[in-house]
């Protein structure tokens, strides 16, 4: 299956008026699909496999942007730390303090998105608000190694889009607070992730600037 051109430029031109980042969802596409959508003109691709994502980097170009945006364990991110853009799904700060070790020793600064669990469902995964604060005032500033440059969201899986706006609007709102509330060497939040195929409109309407589309492109995942 190879990629929707007219799909991706009607979906490029809607983002660009409204100065909305496209990320790629681009996991169990393969490696000509990826290429196919980058000749286009898209840089910023997302994938949730470490192991997928380190065979995919090693094969495309280089100025790539990949996004780390599936759930995240401590033991892999040496997998990916030379290269990742941004890692989209930090939820503790015991990762977030394993990204700054391996941001250390590859010599560069990380960035990153805190994930904000918003959704009704158990299985998403995500910082509460009382977790997010207790993060944010841990000394974060003595991590040198890693820049904390926004949120990430998902919302509910459901058809009730007054739903789903409800729970954009929280993290939008929550996004405002903390924006003002915290400013440091590496924490200041710019960019706010949420919105994917089902319910990006929604999101941009609620204030996101970046969004995470793939079956819109790709077609249905493998």
């Amino acid at each position: 299956m190879s990629v929707n051109k007219q799909a991706y430029e009607q979906l490029i031109a809607d983002l660009a008026s409204h100065h909305v980042t496209l990320v790629a969802v681009s996991k169990t596409k393969s490696v000509e699909e990826i290429k196919e959508l980058y000749d286009l003109g898209q840089k910023d691709f997302g994938e949730n496999y470490v192991q997928e994502l380190a065979e995919k980097q090693s094969q495309l170009p280089k100025d790539i942007r990949w996004h780390f945006i599936g759930h995240l364990q401590t033991n892999k991110v040496k997998q990916i730390a030379a290269f990742i853009h941004l890692i989209q799904s930090v939820e503790s700060l015991k990762l977030l303090q394993e990204i700054n070790k391996q941001g250390e020793r590859n010599d560069r600064v990380i960035n990153c998105l805190l994930q904000i669990h918003i959704a009704q469902e158990e299985t998403k995964f995500g910082l509460g608000e009382n977790e997010l604060n207790e993060l944010l005032n841990n000394s974060i500033s003595e991590y040198q190694n890693i820049r904390i440059t926004g949120l990430m969201g998902m919302a509910s899986f459901t058809d009730n889009m007054a739903k789903v706006k409800s729970e954009f609007r929280y993290l939008k709102t929550l996004f405002d607070n903390l924006a003002t509330k915290f400013t440091t060497h590496n924490l200041r939040l710019t960019t706010l992730s949420m919105g994917m195929s089902s319910d990006y409109s929604v999101a941009m309407e609620e204030g996101s600037n970046m969004v995470r589309i793939g079956s819109l492109i790709f077609g249905a995942r493998a």
